[in-house]
């Protein structure tokens, strides 16, 4: 129970790192035209970055076009190191980086959680099979405790009927020699 908590904090503080960054970054109520090309932007990385469709190089200091048909901007493009989308102080680099693991660990916590789950799911009581298995128990020997009451009143009738019970007021009892 406490590696449940404990997972889940790291989880919640996990995400609280990832949202203060992007949430302390410069926003901006204007950003430029959806018409404006980002090869037309001079000036810094925060300038260019205004506008979402745009990539800035440190290599060149140029502002480029980001490029939609690709996850990540080829290295013909600009290095991953040196290119930046978002906010300027963080690269593709750190950004794969993070990204993979927090979602590392986030699968991990939740393959982790959904085992300890499963496991006290499990050893709460006893499963189906064990409860048919104890009924099927339970009618064998009620059975057997059957049968065996029967074989008893059968072979008591058989022992009066030949004298061989000892209280018996029965006419054809065995004879004792006195």
């Amino acid at each position: 129970m406490e590696f449940v908590q404990l997972s889940s904090s790291v989880v919640l503080l996990l995400a609280c790192i990832c949202c203060v960054p992007v949430s302390c970054g410069e926003s901006s109520t204007s950003t430029p035209p959806p018409h404006q090309a980002c090869s037309s932007i001079t000036g810094s990385c925060e300038e260019c970055l205004k506008n979402v469709s745009c990539l800035w190089c440190y290599t060149t200091n140029a502002c480029l076009d980001y490029p939609v048909r690709n996850i990540l901007p080829p290295s013909k493009l600009c290095r991953l190191s040196d290119a930046r989308w978002g906010v300027c102080w963080v690269n593709f680099e750190a950004l794969i980086i993070a990204m993979a693991v927090v979602g590392g660990i986030l699968l991990i916590s939740i393959t982790i959680c959904c085992c300890c789950c499963c496991c006290r799911k499990r050893s709460s009581g006893p499963d189906r099979d064990e409860e048919r298995m104890a009924r099927r128990r339970e009618e064998r020997m009620q059975r057997s405790d059957e049968r065996k009451s029967e074989r008893k009143t059968k072979h008591d009738e058989i022992r009066k009927k030949y004298g061989l019970l000892s209280k018996s007021d029965h006419p054809y009892s065995r004879f004792e020699n006195d």
